[in-house]
């Protein structure tokens, strides 16, 4: 698999769909994360999402209290 194909299917298909990195490691043969990081990158509609995610479990918790 090409460079551009593992950095698609890292970012595009898997971590943009909510596969944990460590997940992603393992699917792209990795021993390491860090080799996984190179080709993954996190990027700001990821980050919005899992706040978005964040956020609903707090509130769900602080309202059960």
């Amino acid at each position: 698999m090409s460079y551009c194909a593992r950095h698609t299917f890292a970012t595009t298909v898997t971590l943009t769909n909510g596969v944990p990195l460590e997940t992603v490691s393992k699917m792209l043969g990795h021993k390491s994360i860090k080799t996984t990081q190179h080709y993954a990158r996190i990027i700001d509609k990821k980050i919005g999402d899992d706040m978005i995610v964040l956020r609903q479990k707090l509130e769900t918790s602080l309202s059960r209290k």
